[in-house]
């Protein structure tokens, strides 16, 4: 059963009362689908293990492989990933946007969201909605992108009628075309591009 409700919210300027209700489903561990500035993702907050096991099952994916979080701005990615002075200009230059960097963990990150070497992915989107929730919630949101046999799915009715039986809602924040992020590794205070994305990368060293 295709359950979850598909809440329409403005992309650009989200209505607060819808987000509230988009938060209170996250608060009460549940799982939603909303837009990025990349594709339309899955999610849950990350401090609820039980909503990260349900993300996990509906996602079917392995629970040793890791999965990114977005957070609020660069203060909010210092509290968990190290964050070092080459690695906090070369962020400062590109969030918000379609970037995923890869840092060492801090004691804060739960240990499912990070590889065995203790790194984590972190984007901080440039998309007014999941920015919204972000900030709403004051807590990162585990994410990852909807999809449903290896397909992304870039429609809210597409997510809700493969995927909502394991949501409690689904964000409609109107066509999203789906591309990925650019994933920057800066440990060591090396800049190694894993995945070049939607992301443009000129200039950073």
């Amino acid at each position: 059963m295709a359950d979850a409700p598909i809440l329409a919210i403005d992309p650009e300027h989200p209505q607060p009362r819808l987000i509230e209700r988009a938060v209170a489903a996250l608060e009460a561990g549940g799982v939603i689908a909303y837009p990025t500035d990349t594709y339309y993702a899955i999610g849950c907050d990350l401090s609820n293990k039980k909503a990260i096991e349900k993300l996990y099952r509906l996602k079917q994916r392995a629970s040793n492989k890791p999965l990114s979080f977005l957070c609020a701005d660069l203060s909010d990615i210092s509290r968990y990933a190290k964050v070092s002075n080459q690695a906090y200009r070369i962020m400062k230059r590109l969030v918000p946007g379609p970037y995923t960097f890869i840092l060492p963990a801090t004691r804060l990150t739960p240990e499912i969201a990070m590889t065995k070497q203790k790194t984590v992915g972190i984007r901080v989107p440039q998309a007014a909605i999941p920015m919204s929730l972000v900030e709403r919630l004051g807590r990162p949101l585990l994410t990852t992108s909807a999809t449903f046999g290896g397909e992304a799915l870039d429609d809210p009715r597409e997510i809700k009628a493969h995927l909502g039986h394991g949501l409690e809602l689904v964000i409609d924040g109107g066509y999203q075309q789906t591309e990925p992020s650019t994933v920057l590794s800066l440990l060591d205070d090396r800049v190694e591009v894993l995945r070049m994305g939607k992301g443009k990368i000129e200039g950073v060293e």
